[in-house]
């Protein structure tokens, strides 16, 4: 029986519709550099579903990089970006950001959410020390929904984190790899007109979220960053066949796509926390999106990892392992059930 594959949400091609979509343009003769009427029409889409008809719209292959072009752009060069420890820069892409010549400025995280509290203490001391042109600059400040756990910051928190960045005047930026399973799930209350009102940059992802690549960078408000074409022609993450990204976020923002995505992911997820629950498995924390991670005892671990893909999170003081299992557009009810079936044989291994 093949091996179930949960360690991660982009082990599938691209959801059926955006598939037929590049069938169908692929002998089609298109501008390069998402100069294109598809690139076009995705731009289009993408603002009004965000409410933000002024806004630039910016294709890039992969979230690492549009990362690391964003807060390069964003910010001056003696300035770092302040993030929780978790924080997917800091963990994730191999000091991508650092490697750009800006520092990550790390806060503790509550279930991986920077406080706006904390951030407001750390941008307080900076101005207060009598030493800080010796000093990195917190210049703006990174989040991502949802969190690297898979948990979301509601509408209020956003709302806060935006609040103190406006007043300290610095970027506020959300990292949308994993954005339809935040908006496809019920305890979610921020939309993508919330996100383009209260954030200066956010990306929606698509590498994730049913594309076979492509993240789809936006700043509500035009001339953000002057010039972020040529600079992302300079830092190297210019597609030549920019078309192809347009035409996939064509697609997933055309009849509800991209948020029927979203949900569908994390109610495959939701099934699956309620069949280990009721297995007795603890989790390490209740996310509500469409990651899962399970506490296993060493014994569980080694059985469990001879029929399932699943990726290693983190070690608990008393031995026992975190595990991530993901899932997303393309899980399957029958590999649900197989999982589950996997997880009870091996319930009482201690």
């Amino acid at each position: 029986m093949n091996r179930l594959s949960f360690a991660s949400d982009y082990a599938s091609g691209c959801h059926p519709e955006v598939l037929r979509r590049l069938t169908e343009t692929n002998l089609s003769r298109s501008a390069g550099y998402g100069l294109d009427e598809y690139s076009e029409d995705a731009r289009e889409k993408i603002r009004q579903a965000c409410r933000a008809p002024e806004a630039d719209v910016f294709f890039l292959a992969g979230g690492t990089q549009a990362n690391a072009v964003v807060i390069g752009c964003l910010l001056n060069p003696w300035q770092g970006v302040i993030s929780a420890e978790t924080g997917h820069v800091c963990g994730h892409e191999a000091g991508a950001v650092e490697a750009g010549g800006h520092k990550v400025l790390t806060l503790p995280q509550r279930e991986g959410r920077l406080s706006a509290e904390d951030v407001r203490r750390l941008l307080e001391r900076f101005r207060a020390d009598e030493a800080r042109d010796h000093l990195v600059e917190p210049g703006m400040v990174y989040i991502s929904q949802p969190t690297e756990s898979g948990t979301l910051y509601s509408l209020a928190e956003l709302a806060e984190l935006s609040a103190v960045c406006r007043e300290y005047g610095i970027p506020l930026y959300a990292d949308g790899a994993r954005l339809a399973y935040a908006l496809g799930a019920p305890e979610n209350d921020v939309t993508l007109p919330d996100l383009a009102r209260l954030c200066d940059a956010f990306y929606i992802g698509g590498t994730k979220c049913g594309a076979l690549f492509g993240e789809a960078v936006v700043f509500p408000r035009h001339g953000t960053v002057p010039h972020f074409f040529t600079m992302i022609k300079q830092r190297g993450a210019l597609l030549a066949k920019g078309f192809a990204a347009g035409v996939q976020f064509g697609a997933l923002f055309t009849d509800g796509l991209y948020e029927r995505i979203g949900r569908h992911g994390t109610e495959a997820a939701a099934r699956i926390r309620a069949g280990l629950a009721a297995c007795g498995y603890p989790l390490l924390i209740d996310a509500p999106t469409n990651q899962v991670f399970p506490v296993l005892t060493p014994a569980q671990e080694e059985a469990l990892r001879k029929e399932v893909d699943m990726t290693f999170w983190e070690t608990l003081d008393d031995g026992r392992s975190v595990m991530r299992l993901a899932a997303d557009w393309a899980t399957r009810e029958e590999d649900v059930g197989r999982l589950l079936e996997a997880f009870r044989r091996c319930a009482d291994l201690r």
